[in-house]
């Protein structure tokens, strides 16, 4: 059951442009299957101005340079062009004879022809990083700045930076630790904890598992009495854990995690 959520108040404006985020994590049983946490059931709420989702899709023409431009780029280009005539006359003078005459010939055929055919401009699809959310989330105080303001955005910076960076940097001091019995060996290799996994509801889709990878807090924003925000426009960059297919997108709005 998620807690109350931390947000402004924002009562008469749409649910639908409020942006709710929360923490996922993978099943035990299934790495792939993610659902709501258990340990931390918080929710920030907040509207999402200038919201962009983008997905960049690979296609390259991996032909491109099978063609006989690509071999001789010049003189192809002057064939094509019907600049390779000047050439001609000047090395065998003129027009008239027979071996210029012929080569003119030759070269005027090749006069508004390409090598560009069906096949080596056939793209083919070689992937697509992870999609990207970007836009920028409002917070501002009616009654309490602490509670509207601070508080939330505190929240999403802890779910933002990692859980916990190890103090100690070197693995061979780890490893001694490690033969006295003082720390397991996955604790001597990887000692530091990695950033939680969110998911966002905006507009009847929920996109997961997310990580926060950007975020921008302006620190000249109003401030009341006491040095606490009461107006801040945080600018975010999610993006997905992994590439998504078709279905991964019809589950954004088909598929909840008991919200």
């Amino acid at each position: 059951m998620a807690e109350t959520p931390l947000s402004s108040l924002w009562d008469g404006l749409s649910p639908h442009l409020l942006a709710t985020f929360y923490v996922v994590e993978p099943s035990q049983d299934d790495m792939t299957v993610w659902h709501r946490s258990e340990t931390d059931a918080s929710e920030v709420v907040a509207p999402f101005t200038e919201a962009n989702f983008e997905v960049d899709l690979t296609w390259q023409n991996s032909f491109e340079n099978a063609g006989a431009e690509s071999k001789a780029p010049a003189l192809m280009a002057m064939l094509q062009s019907g600049s390779f005539q000047p050439v001609i006359d000047a090395v065998f003078g003129e027009k008239g004879q027979p071996t210029a005459a012929k080569l003119s010939e030759y070269v005027s055929q090749a006069f508004g022809r390409t090598g560009i055919t069906k096949l080596n401009s056939t793209q083919i699809f070689l992937g697509m990083p992870c999609y990207k959310i970007t836009g920028t989330l409002l917070f501002r105080a009616w009654r309490d700045a602490v509670s509207e303001v601070e508080t939330p955005i505190d929240k999403l910076m802890s779910w933002a930076l990692p859980q916990k960076l190890s103090p100690d940097g070197s693995i061979f001091s780890r490893a001694v630790q490690t033969t006295r019995g003082e720390m397991g060996y996955l604790d001597a290799l990887m000692p530091s904890v990695a950033p939680l996994r969110i998911g966002m509801r905006y507009k009847n889709r929920n996109f997961y598992p997310l990580v926060i990878e950007n975020i921008s807090m302006p620190l000249t924003s109003p401030i009341n009495s006491e040095g606490h925000f009461v107006n801040i426009e945080l600018q975010i960059t999610l993006s997905s854990l992994a590439a998504i297919d078709r279905d991964d997108w019809a589950n954004t709005k088909t598929q909840t995690i008991a919200i």
